[in-house]
C-alpha cells in the first residue's frame, strides 16, 4: 500500500462503495504490518484474504491500546496520546506517526460539520485536560485556536468571570462562538450565569470524572439549554485511541465524516457485527488510523440510526470511566 496515495484517497471519498474498498484495502495491511492485531487474527483463526466485507472485519478490542503498542511497523511516534484516568488506572496510549495526518482529520471534519475555524471565536473549558499531558482532545483545540487566529479564542480552566465576560463581548460584537467543554465544566459554569446567549454553540465533550453526580444526558443538555438560552447542545465524539471525531447538532445523535463509520456488535457475541439501525455496543472503522489499527471494538453501548447516525448509550458496567465517557440516556 502506497501510504500517501491512500491518504489522499481517504479524504476524497465520495460513497460507501469507495469507503469499503479503502477499508478492506487497510485491513489486508494492517493485518500483515500491525503486530497485535496480526496476532489477535491469527488466535481467531481468520484468513484475511476471505474477509470481503466490512461486517466480516476482525475488530480489535480496544483495551489492546492499554497494554501493547498497536502500530504498523517500527517507527518513532511523534508523539503519543493518553487517555485520562484516575491514579491506578491503565492508560491508553496512541502512538501518532504524523501529527500532520490527525490535524487534516480534525481541520476537515471541523469544515465539514462547522465551517471555517477563522470565522469562530473558540473557547475551550476543559479543566480536567488542562490539568494533564497527552490529550488529543488539548492538541485538537489548540491548533484549530491557532489555525484561527482569533485573539478571544483561548483556554479556560476556572476562570468563570473572565469566559463570562468574553461571552459577553462576543454577544455584544455579534460574534461567531462555539465554547467546547468537558461537561462537569460546563454544568459548573452554567450555573454561576445569569444571561442568555441564544446566538452560542456550546458543545460538550461528555465526562463526570467523578466531579458531580452524574445525569443521563437529556438532563444535561437540558440543564445546559436553560441556562445557555439555546435550543441544542452540541456534542464531540472523540477519544485517545481514534484520529477522527464525530459531531451531533443536538440530541445526542451523532454523524461521522465520511472517512469514519460506526457499526454495532450484539452484546452476547462480539463476532456478530452489522450496520443495520438498532442497539448494541459500538465498534469503529477510523480509515485515519492508518499508522495504528482502523477497526476498533469500543466499550461504548449505542444505537444505530438511518443515515449513519447513532447514539451512545452507556458503557459497559466493567468499563473504566474515561473521559469520553457519555451519559446513559
Amino acid at each position: 500500500m502506497q501510504r500517501q496515495n491512500y491518504i489522499e484517497r481517504i479524504f476524497s471519498i465520495r460513497d460507501s462503495e469507495e469507503f469499503t474498498d479503502l477499508a478492506l484495502e487497510l485491513f489486508r495491511y494492517q493485518a500483515k504490518e500491525c503486530p497485535i492485531y496480526k496476532d489477535y487474527i491469527q488466535l481467531l483463526k481468520i484468513a484475511p484474504e476471505t474477509v470481503n466485507r466490512i461486517e466480516k472485519i476482525p475488530f480489535l478490542p480496544i483495551e489492546f491500546f492499554k497494554t501493547h503498542e498497536v502500530k504498523c511497523g517500527d517507527f518513532a511516534a511523534q508523539t503519543v496520546f493518553t487517555s485520562s484516568g484516575t491514579t491506578g488506572q491503565t492508560v491508553s496510549k496512541h502512538h501518532v506517526k504524523d501529527l500532520q495526518l490527525y490535524v487534516r482529520s480534525f481541520t476537515e471534519a471541523f469544515h465539514l460539520f462547522y465551517g471555517n475555524e477563522k470565522d469562530f471565536v473558540l473557547l475551550a473549558l476543559l479543566p480536567s485536560y488542562l490539568e494533564r499531558t497527552g490529550s488529543s482532545l488539548i492538541y485538537m483545540c489548540e491548533s484549530l485556536i491557532k489555525s484561527g487566529g482569533n485573539p478571544m479564542s483561548g483556554f479556560y480552566l476556572n476562570e468563570h468571570s473572565e469566559l463570562l465576560s468574553i461571552l459577553k463581548q462576543c454577544k455584544t460584537e455579534k460574534k461567531k462562538t462555539l465554547l467546547i467543554g468537558v461537561t462537569f465544566g460546563l454544568l459548573d459554569f452554567a450555573e454561576s450565569i445569569q444571561e442568555s446567549f441564544p446566538d452560542l454553540i456550546v458543545m460538550e465533550t461528555g465526562g463526570m470524572k467523578g466531579r458531580r453526580e452524574e445525569w443521563v444526558r437529556a438532563q444535561v443538555h437540558q440543564f445546559l439549554g436553560d441556562r445557555f438560552g439555546v435550543e441544542k447542545i452540541h456534542s464531540e465524539y472523540g477519544m485517545t485511541e481514534l484520529l477522527s471525531q464525530a459531531y451531533s447538532d443536538g440530541d445526542g445523535l451523532f454523524a461521522c465524516p465520511p472517512w469514519m463509520k460506526v457499526l454495532r456488535r450484539e452484546v452476547t457475541d462480539p463476532f456478530e457485527i452489522n450496520s443495520n439501525p438498532g442497539g448494541g455496543a459500538l465498534n469503529i472503522i477510523d480509515l485515519v488510523n492508518v499508522d495504528s489499527c482502523s477497526f476498533i471494538a469500543t466499550q461504548d453501548l449505542g444505537k444505530l440510526h438511518s443515515g449513519g447516525k447513532f447514539e451512545v448509550l452507556g458503557r459497559y458496567d466493567h468499563a473504566e470511566v474515561r473521559g469520553c465517557n457519555l451519559m446513559v440516556s
